[in-house]
């Protein structure tokens, strides 16, 4: 449910200044304790270059308490047309307080959804997390980057959810990107959490399965490439359908973007 002209709330933040038009997302799932609470602005029309707002957005989140997402979106039949905004302007939405993330063991989350029948062939969830990014790591300009490649040359929504935290903002405006994997969103935020502390993590653009996350320091061998690889198989094991353990490692060696796709 949005409401079309209505963009205030009493639990939303007031809108910064200088947005497109758009509209507040309610939460509309029957057994959401939040039926009916505003979890997601979204703006009305897909746009080119919105990676700069994105990153206006993004730099004020700490002074307005919203999170900017890019929202990737599938490509209309017609160039005229936009059903595809009707997949965010009429998702069902549903809310989970932030409590539910608070709860999380990100260790034991990625045990829980480690594939078993993979046991034989890749390597074990590591029995230690690997510290890389060092407490003074600025991950802005790896996040402001990717905004900008990924809201050039492509029509895209963006949206805002009332919290400073990307990890967090996957829960609170209800996404269900990873349904197939789990339909338990708060772990994927525990996880995704994990990871904007050690590696600096930020997460940019979601789609309706997909997530894209700016990586400020990512792994700079091959070793530590294959433990943080072990993760991302248990995190989404759709991205491992070619290839190996070894190969999917050698990719993320320096690579300052994570993409995930749950089919």
């Amino acid at each position: 449910m949005y409401d079309s002209a209505v963009t205030k709330s009493p639990d939303f933040p007031a809108l910064p200044t200088d947005l497109p038009s758009g509209r507040l997302i309610r939460a509309t799932e029957a057994d959401s304790p939040g039926e009916g609470r505003a979890v997601l602005w979204v703006c009305d029309r897909r746009q080119l270059r919105l990676g700069e707002l994105w990153s206006r957005l993004y730099d004020q989140r700490a002074g307005t308490g919203l999170y900017p997402l890019l929202l990737e979106t599938p490509t209309p039949y017609d160039e005229d047309e936009q059903p595809d905004a009707q997949s965010w302007h009429n998702a069902n939405l549903g809310y989970t307080p932030v409590e539910k993330i608070d709860a999380l063991d990100p260790y034991e989350v990625l045990r829980e959804l480690w594939p078993s029948e993979s046991e034989s062939v890749y390597a074990e969830i590591p029995s230690q997390w690997l510290h890389l990014a060092p407490e003074d790591t600025d991950v802005g300009p790896a996040a402001r980057e990717l905004a900008r490649s990924l809201g050039f040359g492509t029509l895209r929504l963006i949206g805002l959810v009332p919290t400073t935290s990307g990890a967090d903002a996957l829960t609170l405006c209800g996404w269900h990107g990873p349904l197939n994997l789990t339909d338990s969103t708060e772990a994927i935020s525990a996880v995704v959490r994990s990871w904007e502390q050690r590696f600096g993590a930020q997460v940019v653009m979601i789609g309706l399965d997909t997530l894209h996350l700016s990586v400020a320091a990512p792994p700079t061998s091959h070793a530590q490439a294959l433990e943080i690889a072990a993760e991302h198989l248990a995190f989404c094991p759709d991205n491992f359908d070619f290839g190996t353990l070894d190969d999917y490692a050698t990719k993320l060696i320096g690579q300052t973007r994570w993409n995930f796709w749950w089919d």
